[in-house]
């Protein structure tokens, strides 16, 4: 690991974040799960399907 990540660490256990960011990163991360068990369990959109995929590694 970077030592950089060390220090942020210890920067982010003497000011961690308020609770209205803990409120909002958990209600991202509750969003992004609810919209991938949706596609999950109805599957993707057939308009929203490409009607051909290119190899972009060219």
């Amino acid at each position: 690991m970077n030592p950089m990540w060390f220090l942020r660490a210890v920067r982010w256990l003497r000011h961690p974040p308020s609770q209205g960011r803990v409120i909002l990163v958990v209600a991202v991360v509750v969003a992004c799960l609810a919209i991938w068990g949706a596609e999950k369990m109805f599957g993707f959109p057939e308009g929203l399907r490409p009607n051909s995929v290119r190899n972009l590694n060219r």
